[in-house]
């Protein structure tokens, strides 16, 4: 397996699409979730009607990482899928020279 070509280009395209997922599936989901958690921690530090700034910018930090965390979560993910499928390929392919050497001796 001294050829991974197509494990690094498969692991392109799942980060591509996981991009596209992302941005399809996981942007708002992310956003709702951070902000959910971000009620509930300011309601808990600093009283229930979210009202003072302090508690807004909880609310929007993490939202913030609501949807960072939604992101790296989609993108490693294909990533990683992607890059195992071009490893199996890469294998395939190695098997296939191999015997079409043998083949030849």
């Amino acid at each position: 397996m001294k050829d991974m070509r197509y494990s690094k280009k498969m692991a392109y395209i799942g980060a591509g699409c996981g991009i596209v997922l992302f941005a399809v599936f996981g942007l708002l989901p992310g956003s709702f979730l951070g902000g959910v958690m971000g009620l509930n921690i300011a309601g808990s530090l600093l009283g229930m009607p979210v009202s003072s700034i302090l508690g807004r910018l909880i609310v929007a930090g993490s939202m913030v990482v609501g949807v960072m965390v939604s992101g790296i979560m989609f993108i490693t993910a294909s990533s990683v899928a992607g890059w195992l499928i071009g490893t199996v390929v890469d294998a395939l392919a190695e098997g296939k020279k191999d015997l079409a050497a043998a083949e030849h001796k």
